[in-house]
């Protein structure tokens, strides 16, 4: 396949692309190897060859992976490569300290050397994306996820997310062992009332900005590669149509150049928010929010075509989402070789990611010293 190494290249790709083909780019779906959301998985490889499929999640494993990107470059119309996306909040084959235990060590060296091990797992099993890491400032315990994060202090997760970003990308993204990172879930999803996932969250616009919103920003001046905005909603508004914040704020603002990936079915979940009546306002309000691939809702193959013949969205703005993925694309060094990621990682690194974990877990084991008595404990 022709290397495609510049704009200019990439924007004759565009003026071939048919619009079917042009919303495939724009469309993850997810493969059965991991359960992630509420969405099942189907058959796959019949999508990718049709170039309706233009990244994937939850398949993992140089045989499975080399598969479905063989099927991409060699018989889909336009040869584009996919790439391949997964969770790797605290690792990939070994596994570190989840995130709160992580932190309490306070060490962003370690941080960064946790993600960079992940990273080299990851691609080696032919991943080029991690859905991670997970920066959502958790301050009330009942959240489920708070396991995700690295707790309650916004210096602290600002620090995690250069750290972690740093080691995911490595010295630079089209490099074999580098995976372009996701932070999540942009933002103050942590603050759900009362713990409980997908509830509302209502807050005030200087506890976003001076609470919430430091970690994403942080993120991205380290030069994280894609966002991942939250399912729910902030007074109403939810993110993933959240145009304000993710358009004007994250890309105008913060100078932001990624992709925006919509979390599991949140496209098809505007319907349930109530903001939009079926799949093409759906569509059409989080294409025209910023969001540039729709993961596992069908919203966009469902519904695009038809928001562009009512005069809900436009195909400028289509071309401008599909381009910003084909150059996450490039960045990622698919075009030059599809291929680079996905051999199997030597057994002496694994032994050093073992090491690596077991400093960490040293690392994040936190004694307190009860000094003055300060808690009414017994001395025994």
């Amino acid at each position: 396949m022709a290397s495609r190494a510049d704009g200019t290249d990439l924007e004759a790709l565009l003026a071939r692309m048919t619009l079917d083909e042009k919303i495939g780019q724009l469309t993850m779906r997810t493969a059965n190897m991991a359960v992630t959301g509420p969405v099942g998985a189907g058959e796959y490889l019949d999508g990718v060859r049709a170039g309706r499929i233009g990244s994937m999640l939850n398949l993992w494993g140089a045989r499975w992976t080399r598969e479905a990107q063989t099927a991409a470059v060699t018989e889909s119309r336009l040869g584009i490569p996919l790439f391949f996306g997964f969770d790797a909040v605290h690792g990939h084959r070994t596994t570190f300290p989840i995130p709160p235990g992580e932190a309490a060590a306070f060490d962003p060296g370690l941080w960064q050397r946790t993600a960079r091990a992940a990273a080299v797992e990851a691609a080696a099993d032919g991943l080029s994306l991690t859905f991670a890491p997970m920066l959502d400032v958790a301050r009330d315990a009942r959240w489920g996820r708070s396991a995700e994060s690295p707790g309650e202090d916004t210096w602290l997760a600002a620090r995690f997310a250069k750290a972690k970003v740093r080691g995911f990308q490595g010295a630079g993204l089209s490099r074999p062992d580098a995976v372009a990172t996701t932070p999540k879930h942009l933002a103050g999803y942590g603050a759900v009332l009362a713990g409980r996932e997908y509830a509302p969250v209502d807050m005030a616009g200087r506890t976003l900005r001076e609470v919430y919103l430091p970690p994403f920003q942080a993120a991205i001046a380290a030069g994280a590669a894609a966002i991942m905005p939250a399912f729910t909603d902030i007074a109403g508004l939810p993110m993933t149509a959240n145009r304000p914040l993710l358009h004007d704020t994250v890309r105008g603002e913060w100078g932001f150049d990624g992709v925006f990936i919509s979390d599991y079915n949140a496209v098809a979940e505007l319907i349930h928010h109530g903001v939009a009546g079926d799949m093409a306002a759906a569509a059409a309000l989080a294409l025209n929010a910023g969001i540039d691939i729709d993961m596992m809702s069908d919203a966009y193959p469902q519904g695009l075509s038809i928001a562009l013949a009512r005069g809900l969205t436009d195909i400028a703005t289509v071309d401008a989402a599909v381009l910003r993925v084909l150059r996450f694309k490039q960045r990622l060094g698919l075009f030059d070789d599809p291929f680079a990621r996905g051999a199997d990682s030597p057994p002496a690194v694994a032994a050093d990611h073992r090491a690596l974990a077991r400093e960490a877990a040293r690392k994040a084991i936190v004694l307190l010293t009860n000094r003055s008595a300060v808690l009414p404990l017994a001395a025994n």
